[in-house]
């Protein structure tokens, strides 16, 4: 479905603690300016990351999901991230199986010290989802859900 000029993405994000999210820290009190289409959740690390908080996050509205967090190798937790990276190549071939365009789901790795990669980021994925246009698929009518 092509999507409508007036269409916002709602992107939920999942944050590491220790690196991405203190770039997004970094971006906000440096005033970058970037799309308000994500709403940041805060995890302990990406290797921790439950692949059903994404498929839920699908499941509840949500356009995309974003899963951010340490450079490989520079893990506050050692090998989180590594095993993050494999589920992550497991997860978009999941979400392709069930229907939904893989690009919807997008990963990156963005330390605490770089607030302009998190803001050339988050304006990338938004951009990349507003082209997919709604999500369709996995939605629960929100009327069931109040």
């Amino acid at each position: 479905m092509p999507p409508s000029e007036n269409f916002e993405p709602r992107i939920a994000a999942f944050f590491c603690n220790w690196c991405t999210y203190g770039g997004a820290d970094l971006a906000g009190v440096s005033r970058l300016q970037y799309p308000p289409n994500i709403r940041a959740v805060r995890i302990p690390c990406t290797g921790r990351m439950n692949p059903n908080f994404i498929l839920q996050a699908f499941r509840l509205g949500a356009d995309g999901v974003w899963v951010s967090g340490c450079h490989p190798g520079d893990c506050h937790y050692i090998a989180g991230n590594m095993f993050a990276r494999r589920r992550f190549a497991v997860m978009k071939r999941l979400l392709e199986y069930v229907g939904l365009e893989p690009d919807r789901l997008q990963f990156s790795w963005i330390s605490s010290a770089e607030a302009s990669k998190f803001q050339q980021t988050v304006t990338e994925v938004t951009a990349a989802v507003k082209a997919l246009g709604p999500s369709q698929f996995l939605r629960k009518n929100l009327a069931e859900v109040a």
